[in-house]
């Protein structure tokens, strides 16, 4: 049996024991007690989280309590945690067979010393701090996780959920993380080099309209989707359709149909081992070449430094 511990401090965010569900579910789906979970604090018992809910925990001490564990975020993470957690997270990484970062709890493990010249991630908003206050650690702030050895680390909150499904991956094989991904409504598994970003969120149009014409540009990225045929599928005028876009989003249908373009060849490049070529025609670049101008525009790399790395995580 796997046994999956969660170090929780005061403050934690309640948030971060949604992986919990994760692991819960595998059991589930693999119709065994596969998982066994529980909550640990440094002295045990009841542990207050930021919204103020409580949760009851046992003791950290003895050794081999977990193989896995996942150590909490809380919203100020930089507030010092006593030695002698970190003394506890050190022990952990030197014992169990891997220690992850839930969001935030990156920086318990930095402070700890476990992520010196690891590679790791975090929340967007807080991986400038990460990496200002631990220049050690090779902050990676565009990932939704990282593993590097032992250490996993995570970005924001539902970017633990994937990371909590790379572990199930790796443990049960990529069929029950799959079953689980469905069983919670998760519309894709994501990889751990897929980038924190999202084009459709960015965009954020505001009524019901403009958004199906980006979701139906979104499933048509392999046509040309010029102006016409956009305004034509949301039952618009093409010059009122160029202008409520405009007004909604901030960027003119064209360019936001690069973006989602872009979006959907790295999201390719990362998950998948199609050619360059095949992604290129897949996702409505002219060419390879074509690709490549629009990765070095958006991206500042081109779209072999994007496999590169995807695989390196991998």
């Amino acid at each position: 049996m796997h046994r999956v511990g969660y170090l929780v401090t005061e403050g934690f965010q309640v948030m971060s024991l949604a992986t919990q569900t994760v692991f819960e579910l595998a059991n589930y789906v693999a119709g065994e007690r596969v998982y066994s979970v529980q909550n640990f604090s440094q002295a045990g018992g009841i542990v207050r989280s930021s919204l103020g809910m409580f949760v009851d925990t046992q003791p950290l001490g003895a050794p081999g309590l977990a193989d896995s564990w996942m150590v909490v975020g809380t919203l100020r993470p930089l507030t010092p945690q006593p030695e002698v957690v970190l003394n506890s997270v050190r022990a952990m990484v030197d014992s169990a067979r891997r220690t992850a970062g839930v969001c935030t709890g990156g920086f318990i493990l930095a402070a700890a010393g476990a992520l010196d010249n690891r590679r790791a991630t975090t929340h967007w908003a807080f991986a400038a701090a990460l990496q200002a206050h631990y220049p050690a650690v090779q902050v990676e702030p565009d990932r939704i996780y990282i593993v590097d050895g032992t250490v996993w680390t995570s970005a924001g909150m539902t970017a633990a959920l994937d990371m909590a499904l790379g572990m199930v991956e790796k443990d049960l094989g990529a069929e029950i993380a799959r079953s689980v991904a469905h069983n919670l409504v998760m519309h894709q598994r994501r990889s751990g080099g897929q980038s924190q970003h999202s084009e459709m969120l960015s965009l954020s149009p505001k009524s019901d309209r403009i958004q199906s014409a980006l979701e139906y540009a979104q499933k048509h990225l392999n046509r040309p989707l010029g102006v016409e045929e956009l305004a034509e599928a949301v039952h618009l005028s093409p010059r009122q359709f160029t202008r409520v876009f405009t007004a909604e989003t901030g960027q003119s249908p064209a360019k936001a149909v690069e973006s989602l373009r872009l979006e959907a060849a790295r999201l390719m490049i990362e998950q998948s081992r199609h050619s360059l070529d095949v992604v290129a025609r897949e996702t409505g670049f002219r060419d390879r070449r074509h690709m490549r101008e629009v990765f070095m525009r958006g991206f500042g790399v081109p779209p072999q430094a994007i496999r590169r790395d995807a695989r390196r995580v991998e």
